[in-house]
């Protein structure tokens, strides 16, 4: 094995191996979608990326490879603000509600196609999972003020606190792995880089996580999200030079993406393999999206964290 693709095998070993090591109790267990057990190992596992990363750290400072000071490290993982911190600040402010606004034109896009039925007078959709879950305790006769009090804590709260598991990916993701190839070219690293994000969720989405419906085709799937999400978010990596708004970025998707199951209609629920931010029609306004991004604002290649 060459010395140039040590680091990614090592990488790719750690952050997958310990993905599926912390998942195998819920395999093992059985444990359904949703349940405390598959909460727990989804936050888990979202910080193997991260320790991946420290694993090629520790072995090329083993070695005695240049470039690895911590100083050196932070700076080619994006850990620091890149060149120009204010401009990073700028694009921080617009993952965290640039990524909503995305949310709610994959609800609204996937409403004017019929996808699924808005019920913005009752959200019977919301009601019934409320009473689902409320073990026989009254379910308020309006639920608009929750609604509202859902939707700003997906907005502006959530995006920060999801910040801290989502900065275990993104650190090796975006941080390390999108630079780590960026000598295939800037598209073909950025398209590698989504398959092996969306690959790495194998553990869940292999029993449905994201979309029951789908079973075990929910894995491949979700590949394909993964690709045009990985992609706004490469843009912002790139583009910024720090893996922050990338962060970001990624924890208000995993504050936002839901925000369809309040506003959707019992009687005409929403298919989340094709209506909302996830589904085909998330990933169709994303692929445009970052289109137009890299062509009308190009990004620089970044600086592998290894020479």
């Amino acid at each position: 094995m060459s010395r140039r693709s040590t680091d990614l095998w090592l990488f790719l070993i750690v952050a997958f191996g310990l993905s599926w090591l912390f998942a195998l109790p819920v395999w093992l267990n059985g444990s359904p979608l949703g349940s405390p057990p598959v909460v727990v190992t989804a936050a888990v596992m979202m910080f193997t990326p991260a320790l991946g990363v420290l694993a090629v750290w520790l072995y090329g400072r083993r070695r005695g490879e240049p470039g690895t000071t911590w100083r050196e490290w932070a700076g080619r993982t994006g850990l620091t603000l890149g060149e120009r911190p204010g401009c990073t600040v700028g694009f921080f402010v617009l993952a965290w509600f640039g990524v909503p606004l995305f949310v709610a034109a994959a609800i609204a896009l996937s409403a004017a196609l019929g996808l699924f039925g808005l019920d913005l007078g009752g959200f019977s959709l919301f009601r019934q999972s409320l009473e689902q879950t409320s073990q026989g305790r009254p379910v308020p006769s309006s639920l608009g003020p929750a609604v509202v009090l859902q939707v700003a804590l997906a907005v502006l709260v959530a995006p920060l606190v999801n910040s801290i598991p989502a900065f275990g990916e993104e650190w090796g993701w975006r941080g390390w792995l999108l630079p780590r190839l960026m000598p295939l070219g800037t598209w073909r690293a950025v398209l590698v880089s989504g398959v092996i994000w969306g690959a790495w969720h194998a553990p869940l989405t292999l029993r449905g996580y994201n979309y029951p419906e789908l079973g075990a085709w929910a894995a491949p799937f979700f590949v394909v999200f993964c690709v045009a999400f990985g992609a706004l978010l490469s843009w912002l990596r790139l583009r910024s030079g720090s893996v922050w708004p990338a962060v970001v970025g990624h924890g208000a998707l995993n504050a936002s993406g839901g925000l369809i199951l309040l506003v959707a209609d019992a009687a005409r629920p929403p298919s989340l393999v094709v209506a909302g931010a996830t589904g085909l029609v998330g990933s169709a306004l994303l692929a445009v999206l970052s289109l137009l991004l890299f062509t009308r604002a190009p990004v620089r290649p970044a600086v592998p964290a290894r020479s």
